[in-house]
């Protein structure tokens, strides 16, 4: 059976319910905007890349339906914008839905200037153009794999390097494949890979959940260990590079990542192992100067005091439980990993834009 965190095909959308795993595996439809946001919300699908796909397609899906004005292009125009306002707003930091939903409107705006364009070809094109990214980010998954897996072996002369990783990036978190984790099978593809090491991820331990779920699946060599543990690892079982992914990149190379993955890079900077950072160029958001611009989600404070509805701290103590924190671009020492290539944090906003031809 292959894993797969979204099933697609026109008019139909269903996501496996990533709350359930590693005990259960259910996949949930998805109607429309609406069920897409409380989804995406509750974490029941998650990782930056997933959460694009989702919203754009659940809208492709309800587009499909006949829902938004029939025959009023305009109409429907701001009916679209209105709901890809809705998406992003599920989940703030991480950058992807927001730059996918600010491309789908630039599209729609050049199709609706089109003479006599009508308000079914408005539909169709948004429905086309969620379709599209399906695809896309697979293949630009597999580059960042590659990519990573040559610069990490280029870097270090060992037969076989041991990895550590945090939270998760693979196929449960994009189209497939995965961004950090496609790294790690990309390496292990080409039997370079010793060991992949994930950390738990605490508080909704996706790493023990999802990423150790998919390392098992895929018989890649792995070893899960508490969050607390991860500097331990560095200095006493040979761990040779960190590689994590990233919900945003601001322009001078920050990154904003699953929350404890700053502790990772200070730990790695210590050890002197290198420290990568693995993520598509839509999560990089030039716009933001530094990291201190990124919005930083605050989640409910019961998914730290309990687990899996037993209260586990204290009645009474104050919580604190952000989502994800912002890694400053000195501590990334090994670089970032794009789809293009390569990238010390200063040098890519330069170079995504040669890429893109800008």
């Amino acid at each position: 059976m292959s894993l797969e965190a979204i099933r697609y095909r026109r008019g139909s959308l269903s996501i496996l319910n990533q709350l359930l795993l590693p005990g259960q595996i259910r996949y949930e439809a998805v109607d429309g905007v609406e069920r897409a946001w409380e989804a995406i919300r509750a974490m029941e699908v998650r990782g930056a890349p997933a959460i694009a796909l989702v919203g754009c397609l659940s809208l492709a899906v309800e587009l499909h339906g006949g829902a938004g004005p029939e025959r009023d292009a305009p109409a429907l125009e701001a009916f679209v914008g209105e709901r890809l306002r809705h998406l992003v707003a599920a989940r703030p930091t991480a950058v992807n839905m927001a730059r996918e939903a600010e491309r789908l409107r630039a599209a729609l705006r050049r199709r609706a200037q089109s003479p006599g364009v009508t308000a079914q070809d408005l539909r169709d094109s948004v429905i086309e153009h969620a379709e599209a990214l399906l695809q896309k980010d697979l293949e630009d998954n597999r580059s960042i794999g590659a990519h990573g897996a040559r610069h990490i072996l280029q870097r270090l002369p060992h037969a076989s390097v041991t990895v550590l990783t945090h939270c998760n990036t693979g196929t449960l978190a994009t189209a497939g494949y995965g961004t950090a984790l496609g790294v790690v099978r990309s390496l292990h593809a080409q039997g370079r890979l010793a060991r992949a090491y994930c950390t738990e991820t605490r508080p909704y331990n996706q790493g023990a959940r999802l990423t150790a779920f998919e390392l098992v699946h895929d018989g890649i060599p792995a070893t899960l260990i508490a969050d607390s543990a991860a500097a331990a690892a560095m200095r006493d079982r040979g761990v040779h590079a960190v590689v994590v992914g990233a919900d945003r990149v601001a322009a001078n190379g920050d990154t904003a990542n699953k929350i404890g993955t700053y502790q990772l890079a200070v730990a790695a900077r210590h050890h002197g192992v290198p420290f990568y950072v693995a993520a598509p160029s839509a999560s990089c958001d030039p716009a933001l100067p530094t990291g201190a611009h990124i919005p930083i989600e605050e989640r409910p404070g019961g998914e730290l005091t309990d687990f899996q509805g037993v209260r586990v701290a204290a009645p009474g103590i104050d919580v604190w439980n952000p989502a994800f924190d912002v890694t400053p671009h000195e501590l990334i020492t090994g670089g970032i990993i794009t789809e293009t290539g390569v990238y010390a944090p200063g040098e890519l906003r330069q170079a995504l834009a040669a890429a893109r031809g800008d």
